[in-house]
């Protein structure tokens, strides 16, 4: 049972955050965020109708602003180590986000604690989703990942201009170019750690955390979002190199309503 819950959850992750009707669930654009929680799927009945209410209702909705909230140190937090290896993912384009999928033997993930929940996929938004006071920055970076019984935790890094990425630089040269297509199998070797901040210690990182949902469609609740507290850099050349793909594809600041950020610094 627990092998056909795993299935059915990485099925959702690795096409992007869909919704699990057995048809194909309504279209959604960035355009229409304001009004995600309305849109309808006409096949289904009410309440089912509206596969994506929870965007509109939810109240503990991602991203946020970190700025809004007093953030408090607790000590002492779950240990967060994140444990990536060498795998020869698929590049996939999912029109809404450049993708890459772990292949199905990917041994690596993030351990909260005594647990590890396997890294399934890691995409970026244009610009950040999460933000400061209001400021955004350029672009952001989530690692996603399940663990058996179906949670899911989101490891986010913001994204600053600076020295040219390697490893993105990798991501962007396998890429397809368009909406559904997938470089599968790439036959390229990636280490997804190469992607997190020089000089933070893989295996005790620094962070912030709270509860939070899904950035898109279905908006589901029940993420632990974890936010390292260092960036990550990529060229100028580089970001708009991504824009060619999308841009503008983040969703705006969510409301706390009373939620804590904790921190383990």
């Amino acid at each position: 049972m627990k092998t056909k819950i795993l299935a059915s959850l990485a099925s959702i992750i690795f096409t992007g955050y869909v919704s699990i009707a057995a048809s194909a669930p309504p279209h959604w654009s960035y355009d229409e965020e304001p009004i995600w929680g309305a849109i309808e799927d006409a096949a289904l009945p009410v309440p089912l109708r509206y596969p994506y209410a929870e965007c509109g209702i939810g109240q503990h909705q991602s991203p946020v602003d970190l700025a809004d909230a007093k953030i408090v140190s607790a000590k002492p937090l779950n240990k967060l180590s994140a444990q990536y290896k060498t795998d020869t993912p698929t590049f996939f384009n999912t029109g809404h986000a450049i993708q890459v999928n772990t292949s199905k033997n990917f041994a690596g993930g993030l351990k909260v604690g005594k647990e590890l929940l396997p890294l399934i996929q890691l995409h970026f938004h244009e610009p950040s989703e999460h933000v400061f006071g209001g400021k955004k920055f350029p672009a952001e970076l989530h690692f996603v990942h399940i663990n058996k019984d179906g949670r899911i935790a989101v490891l986010g890094v913001v994204i600053n201009i600076g020295k040219e990425n390697a490893v993105f630089q990798t991501i962007l040269d396998n890429m397809p170019r368009h909406e559904g297509e997938a470089n599968s199998p790439s036959r390229v070797r990636f280490n997804p750690a190469k992607l997190l901040p020089s000089g933070v210690n893989a295996a005790n990182l620094k962070y912030l955390t709270l509860a939070g949902s899904l950035t898109t469609p279905p908006c589901s609740e029940g993420v632990q979002w974890y936010i390292l507290t260092k960036s990550i850099t990529i060229s100028a050349d580089q970001l708009e190199q991504m824009k060619s793909f999308y841009h503008d594809n983040a969703r705006s600041a969510q409301s706390l309503n009373e939620r804590s950020i904790l921190s383990n610094q």
